[in-house]
């Protein structure tokens, strides 16, 4: 039985949240500003630096945790940002910034180029470390995902894209019959 939602949200210094009469939640800070719609069934109460939500009965359990949830990420988003970091693993495996596209070569004929979203910032560390940050949680993730797909990590080598904290199973050759 979750009791996500039932947990207090403290709001640190420069960050304001306020919701307008359709549940439309605008977080402002340091960062940026994000704004999300919550549920219509779920009550936003901002008291001071403290933002709670309410659900009216036991039916709206899930809705309640995960707008809790949603609700922290955009407030972390402001004051501290989000922030993946990919390791380009291979011979001749690198990326480059090009204006507002990542350039990558991952092995490939041809070059793959990826226009980097709105309000992403990417960084290029010695052509084979990415770091993917922003405000938006779903935004980040999301441009990492897409990032690491372009060349998935392999188990026989290891070559291919992957997060920095990720571990990949290597697994042992073919060996000849004697």
């Amino acid at each position: 039985m979750s009791r996500i939602g039932n947990k207090v949200i403290n709001l640190p210094e420069k960050v304001t949240v306020t919701v307008d009469d359709n549940n439309v939640v605008t977080v402002k800070g340091p960062n940026g500003e994000l704004t999300g719609a919550i549920d219509k069934n779920i009550t936003i109460e901002v008291n001071g630096s403290e933002v709670t939500l309410k659900r009216p009965n036991d039916t709206f359990k899930a809705v309640h945790g995960t707008s809790r949830a949603n609700l922290a990420n955009m407030v972390k988003g402001v004051s501290e940002g989000f922030k993946k970091q990919l390791d380009i693993i291979g011979v001749g495996y690198r990326a480059q910034l090009s204006g507002k596209t990542l350039v990558v070569s991952a092995g490939y004929s041809h070059d793959v180029n990826m226009e980097i979203p709105a309000g992403v910032k990417v960084e290029v560390v010695k052509g084979t470390t990415l770091i993917i940050s922003g405000a938006d949680a779903r935004t980040v993730g999301q441009f990492a995902a897409e990032v690491r797909d372009i060349r998935r990590p392999e188990p026989y080598h290891g070559k291919g894209i992957r997060y920095t904290d990720e571990h990949v199973r290597r697994k042992e050759g073919k060996t000849a019959k004697k």
